[in-house]
């Protein structure tokens, strides 16, 4: 399947945006990291970002060439940061971020998630605590507006690739040795809205949802001796699901309170031989909008490291989230995906979460230069029950609603193919663009379109 005219179009038209952002573009050999400095003294370091990105997308949502809707388009994203630390003592800090988000083009409305939308956030606090203690050695504490981040982000996560990202008023105490650190927290996700300060559930009048999302997280690099990451966590989500509310469980509504019992395990290729593994299981229970709930999703892959300058990667994983296949048993058994970064865990069009889910994937990744990495991705997706929904990347989205055509149909989605290039300019600047097409399967072609869909995008980002 190759582009269609069309899309070839738009990633062209909307790729010449990028070019003022590449003139910050040097040519040393350092790879880029995260956060760098634009100044820094003992007491007072300061940190920016600016990224842009392109993206070209077709059919994403709806499956259906005929119609040329509002996410049928290309558009640019932009992201700025100014961030600043300060470090009175060693063991106090408080740091402060703001963050700009625009969505610039195309013709889904510039209100954060409407139809999707990036959208926009007029400089606005996305960070803003106070550390106490020392965060990597012993007891600490961080109060104020902070990322919640754990594991590979499957329920918890800070996804990056959002622009808006995702932050928490919370608490976390942690404490921390070399090869261990134990966290309790408790916290309420911020609300991104333009044009007024962002709230979290907790101190908003306007949200009606008031999640408080509380958990326990032990994570250890040694407590296994041939695995490098060994996890166990305990999580409480509580919220309220009013009527008219997108997601699981559909059509209903009422108190949440459900616990998640979890774990992820990584086995370390220095010592296993050149394979790798990880695993991650996750058993809910409690109530979910009023209703009794019980459900499971699971995580496991392989891999094997081959032995060559170009580090080839070879790997299969399958990823299972169970759905609810009764919606009348006053039980919900859909597995709630919380808060996670979602982002090309189950492909890169973001199409699917980890909700009433099958997929199994098979991965391919080589690194032809210190500075360039490549990565192939091939997916395949299929209802865990065709009584329950499609859930996408948000949590919340449907792609088809369940009725009687959607109960009958194959429950077979279709396949994702990814195809995605990384290069680490220098110690500022990184650059990354790929490309991705969905071929639909029966489950859509006998509910409704099921038209190929595809999406390509282009991304700089300069850190100082």
């Amino acid at each position: 399947m190759t582009p269609s005219p069309t899309l070839k179009k738009r990633f062209l038209l909307s790729a010449l945006a990028l070019l003022p952002w590449m003139s910050h573009a040097g040519t040393s050999a350092v790879s880029p990291s995260p956060v760098e400095t634009v100044a820094k003294t003992d007491l007072i370091t300061f940190d920016t970002e600016l990224k842009g990105r392109v993206e070209v997308r077709d059919n994403n949502y709806d499956f259906n060439s005929s119609v040329n809707g509002p996410q049928d388009a290309s558009w640019l994203l932009t992201r700025f940061r100014l961030g600043m630390l300060v470090t009175p003592t060693s063991w106090f800090k408080v740091y402060v971020q703001g963050q700009d988000i625009r969505e610039i083009g195309g013709s889904r409305p510039n209100n954060i998630g409407s139809f999707g939308a990036d959208g926009d956030d007029v400089f606005d606090v996305l960070q803003a605590w106070a550390d106490f203690g020392h965060d990597a050695d012993g007891l600490s504490l961080r109060a104020g507006r902070q990322p919640l981040n754990y594991g590979d982000q499957r329920l918890l996560g800070n996804p990056q690739w959002s622009n808006p990202t995702r932050a928490w008023d919370a608490l976390r105490l942690r404490y921390a040795q070399e090869t261990w650190q134990l966290d309790l927290f408790v916290g309420s996700p911020v609300n991104f809205v333009n044009n007024r300060w962002n709230q979290s559930d907790y101190f908003s009048t306007r949200e009606a949802r008031n999640a408080i999302v509380s958990g326990l997280y032990f994570s250890s690099k040694s407590l296994i001796p041939w695995q490098s990451v060994t996890d166990f966590y305990l999580l409480n989500e509580q919220a309220n699901k009013a009527a008219g509310a997108p997601g699981s469980p559909l059509g209903a509504v009422g108190k949440t309170n459900f616990f998640t019992l979890g774990t992820l395990m990584k086995g370390d290729p220095k010592k296993l031989h050149n394979w790798d593994y990880e695993m991650e299981m996750a058993l809910q229970y409690g109530r979910v909008a009023g209703l009794d709930h019980l459900a499971f999703a699971g995580h496991w892959g392989t891999g094997y490291n081959f032995e060559h300058a170009w580090k080839p990667r070879l790997g299969v994983q399958y990823n299972y989230a169970s759905g609810d296949d009764d919606a009348t048993d006053g039980t919900n058994n859909t597995f709630q995906n919380m808060f996670p970064g979602n982002h090309a865990l189950y492909g890169f069009m973001d199409t699917t979460g980890w909700m009433n889910l099958q997929n199994p994937q098979l991965n391919f990744s080589i690194q032809p230069t210190s500075k360039l990495k490549l990565t192939l991705d091939y997916n395949l997706y299929w209802n865990a029950t065709n009584n329950d929904a499609w859930y996408g990347a948000n949590t919340t989205s449907t792609v088809r609603p369940v009725n009687a055509d959607a109960r009958r149909a194959s429950s077979f989605r279709g396949q994702e193919v990814d195809l995605n290039a990384y290069y680490k300019l220098n110690t500022h600047v990184a650059l990354q663009a790929g490309y991705s097409v969905f071929f639909a399967g029966k489950y859509l072609a006998q509910t409704g379109a099921s038209d190929t869909a595809q999406f390509g995008y282009a991304q700089v980002q300069v850190n100082f």
